[in-house]
């Protein structure tokens, strides 16, 4: 990292880093590109320390660390020296700058995350379909006790039960005609306490 200040002509004391840092804001103010790189040279190690210590992540805070450079090119004129030293200038600069990058992350991985949430399948269609199955089963249970038993116990053995016509003829102990018989004369009633809606 290069110093705040030349090496002095003669045997004279360096001046102050703070001073020639100063200096070196008020020359860029003014547009002076040479005064500036040497500011960028003697300063930039520090600024991206600060910038990574914040960030915890390199290539964002290089990015921010160029961030920062350019807000000082641009605002140079604004640094007072009445009021603090030119490197806590810089250094505050440079904390902004993070600080806002880091929100900004957080602030993005909110809208992420929110955006994600809300175009999630809503849960509320499967509840309605699940009321509506509800609802249709209550219909089939209460349409099943109008029937007479024997059709009732064929439909129930044949729909709910998965049995075949000739499995639920030989639980039944009956021809496989009469079983076929009951299980249709049952769909017909079924039907028709629902309303006409043929049972799936």
């Amino acid at each position: 990292m290069n110093a705040l200040h030349p090496v002095p002509a003669d045997d004279s004391a360096p001046p102050d880093p703070q001073a020639r840092a100063a200096e070196l804001l008020r020359l860029s103010a003014r547009g002076d590109e040479a005064a500036f790189a040497e500011l960028y040279d003697a300063t930039s190690a520090r600024v991206h320390g600060m910038v990574l210590r914040v960030i915890r992540n390199p290539a964002q805070a290089d990015e921010v660390t160029q961030e920062v450079f350019l807000e000082i090119w641009r605002t140079a004129s604004r640094f007072d020296a009445d009021r603090g030293s030119a490197m806590s200038w810089l250094m505050t600069i440079a904390h902004r700058k993070a600080v806002d990058r880091v929100r900004s992350a957080e602030a993005s991985t909110k809208r992420d995350t929110s955006y994600h949430q809300e175009n999630q399948p809503v849960d509320h269609d499967a509840t309605a379909e699940a009321a509506h199955a509800s609802i249709e089963a209550q219909r089939v249970r209460t349409a099943l006790e109008s029937l007479s038993p024997m059709q009732n116990e064929a439909l129930r053995l044949a729909y709910f039960g998965g049995y075949t016509h000739t499995e639920v003829a030989a639980m039944l102990g009956l021809p496989l005609g009469t079983a076929k018989t009951r299980i249709r004369d049952g769909l017909i009633r079924l039907r028709d306490a629902m309303g006409g809606v043929q049972p799936v």
